[in-house]
């Protein structure tokens, strides 16, 4: 039986030296992967520069991909009405649903076909900017099965000029090469990564986020959060991802209660914090929270910065002693006072996490949603998405996605 133990654990352990060896070679190779940045727009009323960007790159016919709710908001309305008076054909999908499925995406790329369209604007939350991007990768592989582009680097063609206007303070996905989709056959949610999937142009228009919910503003600031911290404890940082990383979740622990209290400016600023924090996990990644809170979603249909929210300070706890220097540099950055050990540190600020989380109201488990014979699948599939892409702090195995299950199911 020790025999056994033993080459097991071998196994284990050549199995995550290969896993590190390729996240080695996928950091080397991102040194030459383009990885640039949107044209950044912020700020009261920015969305009224639109048209004339639109005008400038003689595309005349647009389509807005959005949801049913925000395309009858003022904001929305008289984005169109600036649009239209430049002479910009404008057509809306107002389909967007959340976990936005490979079906959705086929019709609105129909929809977008069928009415000659050449430029995307994604005007929502990460669902939106997630089936835009899908849309744009349609585009560019009409004869490609979506299922086939999963993963990093498929498209490697140019998608059409695409504008990202986020209407939460969270995903970041307006700053990413990243668009998530589900598989309804499957039950999962997966991944399209590739530098053609990085929007032209952000806009981070106040007005857009002026009426937005208190629970969205709490749920996808911490979904910002979630993006800011898994990007930094990683092992594929630059200079760059660290410090918009830690921008980031400076911004979070300022300013996102006064947000979801009523704070404008506040609110403006999460916008920011949510940009920069796509900004940093679009190439340092995200991890072990996403690879469970992405199954999660696509099994029981959960917001996806409410599953992070509840999910990180579980998975944080688990790394323990893995992720001790790196939380010890955040607690410093914060300005937090005393002079207390590295392991004490990192405590503290898994403490300043699950008191943020409490004063905006999110739960601190799941309640018993998640269902035993769901597991086995959930865990396969997070453990799939981790392995071996996520330059992660620990390597989960199946048994620890499982244990993180039954912490956050109490």
């Amino acid at each position: 039986m020790c025999y056994i133990i033993k080459i097991r654990k071998k196994g284990d352990f050549m199995k995550k030296l290969i896993y590190r060896i390729y996240q080695k070679i996928m950091y080397g190779l991102s040194y030459l992967i383009p990885f640039k940045e949107p044209m950044l727009i912020q700020g009261d009323n920015t969305l009224q520069k639109l048209p004339a960007i639109i005008k400038e790159r003689a595309l005349k016919n647009v389509m807005i991909v959005t949801d049913d709710f925000l395309k009858k908001t003022p904001v929305f309305k008289k984005l169109v009405k600036d649009l239209q008076a430049l002479h910009i054909d404008t057509y809306i999908y107002s389909g967007t649903e959340p976990n936005p499925s490979i079906e959705l995406i086929l019709e609105a790329y129909h929809y977008y076909k069928e009415s000659t369209c050449e430029a995307l604007i994604a005007y929502g939350g990460g669902s939106a900017m997630d089936l835009a991007k899908g849309v744009g990768a349609k585009v560019a592989r009409p004869n490609k099965d979506i299922r086939k582009l999963r993963g990093t680097l498929k498209i490697r063609k140019k998608i059409p000029f695409l504008i990202c206007v986020p209407s939460t303070v969270g995903t970041g996905s307006e700053a990413t090469l990243a668009a998530v989709i589900s598989d309804i056959k499957t039950r999962e949610k997966y991944a399209l990564m590739d530098p053609a999937l990085m929007p032209d142009v952000a806009v981070l228009d106040t007005d857009v986020v002026a009426s937005l919910p208190k629970k969205l503003i709490a749920e996808t600031g911490m979904d910002a959060l979630t993006h800011a911290i898994e990007a930094y404890i990683g092992h594929s940082n630059t200079k760059k991802t660290k410090e918009k990383a830690l921008s980031a979740i400076q911004i979070v622990f300022n300013d996102l209660l006064l947000a979801y209290q009523g704070d404008r400016d506040a609110l403006s600023r999460m916008q920011l914090a949510a940009y920069q924090a796509g900004v940093a996990f679009t190439r340092a990644y995200v991890g072990n929270v996403h690879a469970l809170s992405h199954q999660l979603s696509a099994v029981y249909h959960l917001p996806h910065g409410y599953a992070n929210a509840v999910i990180l300070p579980y998975v944080l706890t688990y790394y323990d002693h893995h992720i001790d220097k790196s939380m010890a540099e955040i607690y410093d950055y914060l300005g937090y006072q005393g002079k207390i050990s590295g392991p004490e540190k990192s405590n503290q600020v898994i403490e300043s996490i699950l008191q943020l989380k409490k004063d905006l109201n999110i739960d601190d488990s799941f309640g018993g949603l998640i269902k035993k014979e769901d597991e086995p699948k959930i865990i396969i599939q997070a453990f799939k998405e981790a392995n071996p892409l996520y330059p992660v702090p620990q390597i989960f195995e199946k048994n620890d996605f499982k244990a993180i299950i039954r912490l956050v199911n109490h």
